[in-house]
């Protein structure tokens, strides 16, 4: 990143944060302090549970592991910053900072959809053709699938750090958000952001789209296959095993299609705050309980780890 008018390099970016009302810095401090814990040690608990049952060493519960893995990462990356900065007067952050934060915030939510999807294509297989389950969905194919998720997040991250890393800023350095985002930086930026926004649009697009469409093709041909059950038992045992993804997808999904597919003139600060704060902080807070109290075998296993702890 190029600084001009003479503005030093060390001084960065301030983040507004969610509110500049300082009667509002406390309680929003609690709030989100309270939802970090919740989340770290609902996550957590998650991967305990199934690394502990091996019951629960299949692939759907190792997608499930990995993504409760990258939810801990993905709200550690913003969280802990936007608490300092509740409590702290100057809410700044170093360039380098910025693009640090910037670059683990998207590998995190890339690989976070790209595991979704994974978990989508598992229920595929398993509810239309359940024969293959096995030879499909293999320990092998599972870790190629983890690994290519994990290897085009940091790719794409690599590349979208890099071409904001090329932007001048010559006037404000304060963000209307908090955390660095790359609509928010954009929106700062003197240089001519027309191809810029023109790249980030496409990447995002090829990136978040891909695993999207590969869900809603799953899940269509979920819906044919379970329509030709003929008992309104099985229709149900069926779509029950897919009820806590389908959740949290549409909770996932939801707010990074409002956040990311607009053009930058229609960009909102307040709206983009409540969107942001959706899929960076609430959804991986809910995705334990909603995984959890929905699933009979990770209620099981919770009790059984609670059980062994008090034993």
């Amino acid at each position: 990143m190029e600084i001009k008018n003479g503005s030093s390099s060390t001084s960065g970016f301030i983040l507004v944060g969610l509110s500049s009302n300082p009667q509002l810095q406390k309680p929003l401090f609690a709030i989100f302090f309270i939802m970090y814990l919740v989340t770290v040690v609902g996550n957590v608990l998650i991967i305990l549970v199934i690394y502990s049952n091996s019951r629960l060493h299949t692939p759907m519960y190792f997608f499930l592991s990995n993504l409760s893995i990258m939810d801990i990462g993905f709200t550690t990356v913003v969280v802990p910053k936007m608490l300092v900065n509740l409590l702290s007067e100057t809410k700044s952050i170093s360039y380098v900072g910025c693009l640090v934060q910037m670059y683990f915030f998207m590998a995190f939510g890339n690989t976070d959809s790209y595991l979704l999807a994974s978990m989508a294509i598992d229920r595929l297989i398993a509810i239309c053709n359940p024969f293959r389950y096995d030879v499909v969905m293999n320990l092998r194919r599972c870790f190629l699938m983890l690994l290519g998720s994990c290897t085009i997040s940091h790719v794409h991250s690599l590349l979208r750090v890099l071409l904001m890393s090329r932007l001048s800023f010559c006037a404000s350095h304060v963000i209307k958000h908090f955390f660095c985002d790359t609509q928010p930086v954009l929106k700062l930026s003197c240089s001519d952001t027309s191809s810029s926004q023109i790249v980030v649009m496409t990447e995002t697009l090829a990136v978040i789209v891909t695993p999207f469409l590969c869900i809603l093709f799953s899940y269509l041909q979920i819906i044919i296959t379970v329509l030709r059950i003929p008992s309104a038992a099985g229709k149900w045992k069926a779509f029950s095993t897919c009820g806590s993804h389908l959740t949290v997808v549409i909770l996932f999904y939801g707010s990074v299609i409002y956040v990311y597919f607009r053009p930058l003139s229609m960009y909102s600060v307040v709206k983009d705050r409540v969107a942001t704060v959706m899929y960076t902080v609430v959804t991986p807070m809910l995705n334990p309980f909603i995984y959890s109290l929905r699933n009979k075998d990770m209620k099981n296993s919770l009790r059984k780890l609670r059980d062994r702890i008090h034993s």
